[in-house]
């Protein structure tokens, strides 16, 4: 289409010639962002390192694995009530729900064979410093749905230092070439913020998740810079009157076929498509970048390095999918109360960090005809390294969920009970904490929304499996889950009642929110309800209340040893809806600055619904 060229030829701006190498310009330009991204990751470095400070941390979290389960018969010295007795309450809850309850101080943690456990804290590194605290609110703060300040920041300056290359001595009306050089400068940034196994990510601590909002907007990027190049030759093309001769040339004929292929990946790429037809979407990325980069080469050979660059990355983080993907057994089993399907993977039971989630596929026609071939990602709501393998609570949904819930419904009797038996692929793990240490904070507070719960799930597990082994600096854990209506507490109910029971030293409460009236019969009777440190009420959570409560807690002082190891600071952890995750960021920004200091900082963990 175009005769990129590496240097402006005789085109002048303001009157001064212009004779700018192109190619050097846009090269210097992503130089710059690499600078900028090696900036983040050396203030990023002591978080990544202290990750070593636990092997639990760093070994886990990249390959699901295997391995035997040895439960440990004896692990305090002596077992009490670790609550008083509840008072009355109200539709099981009161404005004091969240009153602090002191462990006994003569419980101790002990070895299978009796002696002592030695405590073992985790490395705390803060993200921010204290100096700098005051920025987190306004950087935090929502300007759209999901979207940050912080986050508006960062795409401006990247916008800004592209609209610099573009106009740098240029003009954008009469030297078409730079722009050509800038859209595909940027194709490697495409990939690398796409890619599930992100490079980027691992230095920095984020999953490719929490970059994708980077991969949307450099993919914008690429489709304005190339349409402004083109139609900048159709234009000039047309007026010279050599329109249907110029694009006999092959080399426009190759740079018309990257355009086509370029517009239709954004096109398809659009909230509506991906929402309503993801195969559509997933279909036309997959072909469109087959197509995209050999019509680039073709069209213009100078731009080999970045083609190179881009196939690296995609044959990189394909190899690595390869890798991590396995194909085994799983038992599925319909909960009706909560319209989810729970798949039980017993062929894995460790390898994985709490929060992070796997791709699953689903190997039946039972999915439809084309359901077998599709893949979605779903959090781990089980902890590494337990009997019960690997767990996944699926909403029912889409057309793919419920699909699998049918089959669900369909189950008979395994050696498990009732459930079905399926071949699924599973691939990952991904995503997760990043660099965040939970074990490492004095506070932790869990905020889900409804299929939410199983990300908070894993993670309390977790938290509790590391104190008694004495790996937590954990004093206080809140968990508020909302749901629409109280029957969904029901097949839940025996598992956060074990949660409670299990942390004798660490405090565990958990209030369950419904917002829907309940059809037909209460399914709790006032005299049924609940254990200690367990509550159900109707509305929608005060979440500024839990953070303030969690925030007393680890603050008070008492004869603990983690009492001796300072405050660690406080993380708050939602999954569920963008709407939830902004409401919590709303709430934590309200937290005054001298609570916020008290607990040494306050740091926000999101995994939000969608794509």
């Amino acid at each position: 289409m175009s005769m990129l060229s590496p240097v402006s030829s005789a085109a002048t701006v303001g009157g001064i010639a212009n004779n700018v190498d192109d190619a050097s310009l846009v090269y210097h330009v992503n130089l710059v962002f690499v600078a900028i991204i090696g900036l983040f990751v050396v203030v990023r470095l002591p978080r990544a390192i202290a990750l070593f400070g636990t092997s639990s941390e760093w070994f886990n979290g990249h390959f699901l694995r295997y391995k035997a389960y040895r439960p440990r018969n004896r692990v305090v010295q002596a077992v009490h009530d670790a609550y008083p007795p509840p008072s009355a309450s109200k539709e099981h809850s009161t404005d004091d729900s969240h009153t602090l309850y002191t462990h006994a101080p003569h419980v101790l943690r002990v070895t299978e064979k009796g002696a002592p456990v030695s405590m073992n804290y985790p490395p705390h590194i803060p993200s921010c410093i204290k100096p700098l605290r005051p920025l987190l609110t306004p950087l935090r703060s929502r300007i759209a749905p999901g979207f940050s300040v912080a986050q508006l920041l960062i795409l401006s300056i990247y916008f800004y230092c592209l609209l610099y290359a573009s106009f740098y001595r240029s003009n954008i009306f009469t030297d078409s070439a730079r722009t050509g050089w800038i859209s595909v400068a940027q194709m490697p940034l495409v990939f690398a913020f796409a890619q599930k196994n992100n490079i980027l990510g691992s230095f920095i601590g984020f999953g490719y998740e929490k970059l994708n909002f980077l991969h949307r907007f450099a993919g914008r990027v690429v489709v304005l810079a190339a349409n402004v190049h083109s139609l900048h030759y159709f234009y000039q093309w047309s007026l010279d009157g050599t329109f249907k001769q110029s694009m006999k040339r092959s080399n426009s004929i190759w740079g018309l076929v990257a355009l086509i292929c370029i517009d239709m990946i954004f096109f398809f790429s659009t909230a509506y498509w991906r929402q309503r037809a993801y195969n559509l979407f997933l279909t036309t990325h997959i072909f469109g970048f087959i197509f995209v980069l050999p019509a680039a080469y073709m069209h213009k050979p100078p731009l080999l390095p970045y083609i190179y660059a881009c196939l690296a990355l995609y044959l990189f983080d394909h190899l690595m999918r390869a890798i991590k993907t396995r194909i085994t057994t799983a038992t599925i089993r319909p909960m009706p109360e909560l319209d989810i399907t729970r798949v039980e993977i017993p062929g894995f039971n460790a390898g994985w960090r709490a929060g992070q989630h796997v791709r699953l596929r689903v190997l039946s026609f039972g999915m439809g005809w084309w359901g077998w071939s599709e893949v979605h990602p779903f959090t781990i709501a089980s902890v590494s390294g337990g009997q019960d393998g690997l767990v996944l609570m699926i909403k029912k949904t889409g057309t793919w969920t419920k699909n699998l819930y049918e089959i669900a419904k369909m189950s008979g009797y395994t050696e498990g009970g009732h459930g079905r038996e399926i071949k699924v692929m599973v691939e990952g793990p991904y995503g997760g904490p990043g660099h965040t240490v939970f074990s490492s904070f004095s506070a932790a507070v869990f905020v889900a929304g409804g299929s939410g719960i199983s990300f908070a799930l894993s993670a309390i597990q977790d938290l509790i499996q590391k104190d008694l082994q004495g790996e937590s600096r954990v004093k206080v854990i809140e968990l508020v889950w909302t749901v629409q209506d109280p029957a969904c507490l029901v097949p839940l109910l025996p598992t956060l009642t074990s949660l409670i029971q299990q942390s004798v030293f660490t405090h565990v409460r958990i209030s369950v929110f419904y917002t829907r009236a309940p059809t037909g019969k209460f399914p709790f009777a006032p005299t049924e309800f609940f254990q200690p440190g367990l509550t159900l009420a109707p509305g929608r959570p005060r979440i500024s209340k839990v953070l303030d409560a969690a925030i007393a807690r680890a603050v008070s002082l008492g004869s603990g040893s983690k009492d001796d190891e300072g405050i660690t600071g406080m993380v708050v952890a939602v999954c569920g809806p963008v709407s939830l995750a902004d409401d919590v960021v709303g709430a934590v920004g309200s937290v005054e600055p001298l609570r916020r200091d008290q607990v040494g900082g306050i740091e926000i963990h999101e995994e939000v619904f969608g794509w």
